[in-house]
């Protein structure tokens, strides 16, 4: 396989939990070491999941600069309330909306970046025409709703795919990425990986973070 030369990835610390004392847990570890994190938000609709509110959120100090990942069937409803906590962008769903390009345009109207994620089955084919619209696109490498999913690799092939498709755009993957398996994932030269429980259910968080962050260097 060809070796894709991209500057260093992001490791990117996610957040995900249905509990507020856990949250305001993780909120706290990552105030420690991270400058950017992901904080997840489930319906219980899309995925069989829930999570806690934006409002939870909103009861934190947060000293790091954030995105939400919109596991919901309705992104757009959710728009107003993370702009007033201080997202800095929102990734939604490309399955969970008829109507992309709206909630791509609301969130702007905002002034919040835009990404778009895809679940594993998904192929980028049928995306291609929105991601000219996009910051950013996310590929779930787990069936997406809770920590510990397993890795689905076939989902790498579609980082050329996408390169291929909107060549300036930021890829993200997410999901099931540990540090025994980061340096293949860094081959195909994504920019972003998020990284759940692989940090926050270690031993120590900040140091499994800081390894993530020193292997993505090295690639």
């Amino acid at each position: 396989m060809k070796i894709v030369m991209t500057p260093a990835a992001k490791v990117v610390p996610a957040v995900l939990t249905a509990d507020t004392a856990e949250l305001a847990r993780l909120v706290a570890l990552a105030n420690r070491f991270a400058r950017y994190v992901q904080v997840d938000f489930m319906d219980g609709v899309f995925v069989p999941s829930h999570s806690v509110s934006v409002a939870d959120m909103c009861a934190l100090e947060v000293r790091f600069q954030w995105e939400a990942h919109l596991m919901v069937v309705d992104p757009i409803a959710y728009l107003q309330s993370l702009h007033a906590a201080g997202a800095a962008r929102v990734i939604f769903h490309v399955e969970s909306c008829p109507q992309p390009l709206e909630v791509a345009l609301a969130a702007r109207s905002l002034g919040l970046g835009v990404g778009l994620a895809l679940n594993p089955p998904t192929p980028v084919h049928e995306v291609q025409e929105l991601l000219p619209a996009m910051d950013s696109v996310l590929l779930m490498t787990v069936y997406p709703g809770y920590y510990g999913a397993p890795f689905v690799p076939e989902v790498m092939s579609k980082v050329a795919q996408v390169r291929a498709a909107c060549e300036h755009i930021e890829v993200g993957v997410d999901g099931g990425v540990k540090e025994a398996n980061m340096p293949e994932v860094l081959r195909h030269g994504v920019d972003t990986v998020c990284v759940g429980s692989a940090v926050f259910s270690s031993a120590d968080p900040e140091a499994s973070y800081l390894r993530l962050t020193a292997l993505a260097r090295q690639a």
